[in-house]
C-alpha cells in the first residue's frame, strides 16, 4: 500500500528542488498528434481480445501485433533533442557493471511496463546510460533521472526506443521528494 501511495505521489508531483531542473513530464516526449491519439485509443486489457475493442499485451517491452498504431509510435519532439531534463520513471534493467550496478536500462513512465500490462510507445521509453551506475533494489522503486536527452531511436529484443539520455545524475524517489 506505501509503495501505491509513493507511486501515486511521485506520479502527481510537480515539486522541483532547490537547485534541480524542473520535472519533465512523459507527455512533452509525444507530439500532440500521438497525445490526441492515446486519449481516443481503446482499452487495452491483458486477456485475448473479445471482439469487443479491446487488445491483448504480451510480456516484455516489445509492443505486441494489433494494438492502435500510436502504441508503435516512434515520432519525437525535436525540441527536446539536447535539452537538459529531470524526469522521473521506472527502470527496466538492461546492462550492469562489475558490481552489479545498472549502468544501462530503459526509463518508462509507470511501474510493471515489462509485466503484466502493455508497453508504452518508443516515444515513451527513454534508453538510459549511467556509467557510474545505479543499485537496483526494486524494479518497482520510481527513480529521478538527470542528464542530456537525444533523439535516438534505439532497438534490440527487449524493446524499441525512440529517445536517449545520458544521465549525470539517477537517484531513487524519496517521500520527501513529493
Amino acid at each position: 500500500m506505501r509503495r501505491l501511495l509513493l507511486t501515486l505521489l511521485f506520479l502527481g508531483s510537480g515539486l522541483a528542488h532547490a537547485g534541480e531542473l524542473p520535472e519533465t513530464d512523459w507527455l512533452e516526449l509525444m507530439p500532440k498528434s500521438d497525445q490526441k491519439a492515446l486519449e481516443q485509443m481503446p482499452e487495452i486489457t491483458h486477456n485475448t481480445p473479445e471482439g469487443d475493442g479491446t487488445f491483448t499485451a504480451k510480456g516484455g517491452l516489445k509492443q505486441s501485433k494489433g494494438l492502435p498504431a500510436v502504441m508503435y509510435s516512434t515520432k519525437t519532439v525535436a525540441a527536446m533533442d539536447g535539452k537538459d531534463i529531470r524526469i522521473g520513471g521506472y527502470p527496466v534493467p538492461l546492462e550492469t557493471d562489475a558490481k552489479g550496478r545498472s549502468t544501462l536500462f530503459f526509463l518508462v513512465p509507470y511501474p510493471g511496463a515489462c509485466i503484466h500490462v502493455p508497453p508504452p510507445p518508443p516515444n515513451q521509453l527513454v534508453l538510459v546510460r549511467y556509467p557510474k551506475g545505479l543499485k537496483l533494489d526494486d524494479i518497482y522503486t520510481p527513480l529521478w533521472v538527470t542528464g542530456t536527452l537525444k533523439i535516438e531511436k534505439v532497438s534490440n529484443d527487449l524493446a524499441d526506443a525512440a529517445y536517449a539520455l545520458d544521465a549525470g545524475k539517477v537517484r531513487a524517489v524519496k517521500e520527501s521528494d513529493l
